[in-house]
């Protein structure tokens, strides 16, 4: 098992929702988070003054799959949230050795 971590621009997020379940990926979990990287921020007007956003916000998408979906979740994630500017955001995978459902106890692929 595979887990994806993308730190995505907002706006891309409901396209990659709609993209992934119909691709038969079936959890996902979105959070809010701030941050930079080559951008170092941006600078915003707000009535009339130039403020500089040292942190600038994104969507952190988490997915865990199979190993074996995990180039279809990558594949559809870099197709919809590159816009070919910076600031486009990172995927991170990392192995995931189990996975238990709370609830009924299952392990490993059938938990997810």
């Amino acid at each position: 098992m595979k887990k994806i971590e993308a730190i995505i621009r907002p706006h891309k997020l409901d396209e990659l929702h709609t993209s992934l379940q119909e691709n038969g990926f079936a959890g996902l979990t979105v959070s809010e988070v701030r941050g930079y990287g080559r951008q170092k921020g941006h600078k915003e007007i707000y009535r009339g003054s130039e403020y500089n956003l040292d942190f600038v916000p994104k969507v952190k998408v988490d997915l865990v799959c199979a190993s074996d979906k995990c180039e279809t979740a990558i594949s559809l994630i870099t197709s919809i949230c590159r816009t070919g500017e910076i600031g486009d955001g990172k995927i991170f995978i990392s192995t995931i050795e189990d996975a238990i459902r709370i609830r009924t106890g299952e392990s490993g692929k059938d938990a997810i």
